[in-house]
């Protein structure tokens, strides 16, 4: 698959067959998100990758914060069983200490959401699917991962074969160009 089909392509998956994912393939996909650049070639993105079934039903529990879905009207975070029944759940983190900072902005975000891109574009290609989580209680899944309490956790991705063999035809709607592109300064 060329890379702009891949981006033409690439959808939200958030139901899973049982089908394992190989190692090779999750070597891909992590190596695509290695190769991802990044702030001055800090990389300050780290990956944790979790395939055991009782690790990922807490991860899947900590994914929904209330003050954040209840507004909503939702009663679960719709990525939530994802989280429990993909093979594989890969933990995106960023290490701020290791980041460019500029004007008050820390980049370790932008790395993280870069590389991440790439691991859900090489996942895409490789025949797998996922989709970004964003939403989940970081203290707790920090303690729960041993991850140390200045590392941030930044996305929680959800990675396995798509139930759905059939790839959608078309994706959500997206805005027209001349609606998000100005040409030589911004218009209103």
């Amino acid at each position: 698959m060329d890379t702009l089909e891949a981006i033409r392509t690439r959808r939200s998956v958030r139901a899973f067959s049982d089908r394992p994912v190989e190692p090779e393939k999750l070597q891909t996909v992590l190596e695509a998100a290695r190769q991802a650049p990044s702030w001055a070639n800090m990389q300050c993105s780290r990956f944790v990758v979790v395939q055991d079934a009782e690790v990922k039903a807490k991860i899947s529990e900590l994914s929904f914060v209330e003050a954040f879905f209840a507004p909503l009207g939702y009663r679960t975070n719709p990525a939530q069983k994802a989280l429990a029944e993909a093979p594989v759940v890969i933990v995106a983190c960023g290490v701020p200490g290791e980041s460019g900072d500029l004007r008050g902005q820390q980049y370790y975000m932008t790395d993280v959401g870069i590389a991440t891109e790439n691991l859900m574009l090489a996942a895409h290609a490789v025949g797998l699917g996922s989709v970004f989580v964003g939403v989940f209680d970081e203290e707790q899944l920090g303690d729960l991962l041993d991850i140390p309490p200045e590392i941030r956790i930044v996305g929680l991705f959800p990675l396995g074969y798509p139930r759905d063999e059939a790839p959608a035809k078309s994706g959500p709607a997206r805005k027209p160009l001349d609606e998000i592109v100005f040409q030589g300064k911004w218009k209103s």
